[in-house]
């Protein structure tokens, strides 16, 4: 989500929209691109939680299908991108960004199918935590990676050995093209105005999905309640926070970004205990504070360099 030869210097500035192309981040630009991504992460793992009770209606690879269905069909309408006027490189990249997409997606919810959300959450964010560490450039950026990595690890109760091995195989996958879904959506961004691109996107992943989610599901997926649930969570997890990241990343370096993904066990924990009444330990809370002051490490050391840089766009 992929190694650090596909991230850009930092040292540029984001590219103005394209002439005569409307600006409709609105009031989501306010928030800041540290703000975006926190409250990305905020909605996704609110939306995970739902998902998992939704799963006996309508399975893993059914509940996929219905979050990518909708989550498309909301982003094509509200954003009714071109389909003229771009290279066939912008089209390559945009197809790889749904292929990413939709396996993180595909993989994570066969993960908690098997395992709980926390566990879950806490190994595919080693996706993310190995790319910080790959693609930085700036040594106190790996301390901050390797103190969050400490928490997850902690979350995690120190070890994974009583999951089913199947679905810590799928975490770890998911994590993996999490750290691609990170690279893409930053070149995706770079390539289409606003959210253009990950309409798009999400168009290809979930077009790639329904074939799966009809031969799992079948009829289930027309049942107007597991319709309605697969809505929400395609709105909490896919339409909201994708958004605000992909509107983050204009302005964020991908290597921050991925530090900033160290909180979605916290947040993960927290939307357990509040939807699925998983209760924290001390040693979970423990790991969260871990987490969260590597996180807050991480983006004071790019604050305390001035303005926090931007991906430049690519040729």
């Amino acid at each position: 989500m992929s190694t650090s030869s596909h991230t850009v210097p930092s040292t540029q500035h984001a590219p103005a929209s394209p002439e005569g192309a409307p600006r409709r981040s609105g009031s989501f630009g306010s928030l800041g691109p540290v703000g975006l991504v926190l409250a990305g992460g905020i909605s996704v793992q609110f939306g995970g939680a739902l998902a998992v009770t939704l799963m006996p209606r309508a399975g893993a690879l059914g509940v996929v299908t219905l979050r990518l269905l909708a989550a498309a069909v909301v982003l094509l309408v509200v954003c009714r991108p071109r389909l003229r006027g771009h290279s066939r490189t912008d089209w390559g990249t945009v197809i790889v960004f749904g292929i990413a997409m939709g396996a993180m997606n595909g993989l994570f919810y066969e993960a908690v199918a098997r395992i709980p959300l926390g566990p879950a959450v806490t190994l595919e964010v080693l996706g993310p935590l190995a790319l910080s560490v790959l693609a930085s450039r700036r040594a106190i950026n790996a301390l901050w990676a390797a103190l969050a990595l400490a928490g997850v690890f902690l979350l995690g109760g120190g070890g994974f050995s009583d999951l089913d091995p199947t679905g810590v195989a799928f975490a770890l996958g998911a994590g993996a093209m999490w750290a691609a879904y990170i690279i893409f959506s930053a070149r995706t961004g770079r390539r289409f105005p606003q959210a253009d691109g990950l309409a798009l996107a999400m168009a290809v992943a979930a077009l790639l999905f329904l074939p799966l989610g009809i031969a799992e599901a079948g009829s289930r997926l027309l049942n107007p309640t597991t319709v309605a649930l697969g809505s929400a969570v395609a709105l909490l997890s896919s339409v909201l926070p994708y958004t605000l990241e992909l509107l983050a990343l204009r302005r964020l370096p991908a290597h921050t970004f991925a530090i900033l993904m160290s909180l979605e066990p916290a947040i993960a924990a927290t939307a357990g205990f509040l939807v699925l009444g998983q209760a924290l330990s001390a040693t979970e809370a423990a790991a969260i504070a871990l987490v969260i002051a590597a996180t807050i490490g991480a983006v004071r050391s790019q604050i305390g360099r001035g303005k926090v840089p931007a991906p430049a766009p690519e040729a």
